[in-house]
């Protein structure tokens, strides 16, 4: 089996200008526009994004897994005894789907589109 690593940290924001301000003055991170629901970072260590939220933020951070096929390791999170929170989506770059393991985390995994 190929190991699968971390690939992606996505965290929920309220007021995605405010969390740019303070993640680019505190830290240096750049950022990415993706319309006005969703922003991603660089310059962190690790990628990652905030998503627009108008939700309690609970458990702020999603990590995200990289497999080049969602529908090979998909039915073996279930077989394994996780439970798929997110459907497989589609998203500007790619194709991902959200998951809950045993001890009701959840995380992301997603594949690349390549055109």
């Amino acid at each position: 089996m190929n190991t699968i690593k971390i690939n992606y940290i996505e965290f929920k924001a309220k007021d995605l200008k405010r969390v740019k301000d303070f993640y680019g003055n505190v830290f240096g991170w750049e950022f990415k526009d993706y319309g006005d629901q969703y922003i991603a970072f660089s310059n962190s260590g690790i990628e990652g994004g905030f998503e627009k939220t108008n939700q309690p933020i609970v458990n702020g951070a999603l990590v995200v897994l990289y497999h080049d096929n969602l529908e090979e390791i998909l039915p073996i999170i279930e077989k394994n005894g996780g439970k798929i929170t997110v459907p497989i989506f589609t998203f500007p770059g790619g194709r991902r789907f959200q998951f809950e393991d045993l001890e009701g985390n959840e995380l992301a995994v997603w594949t690349e589109i390549i055109e």
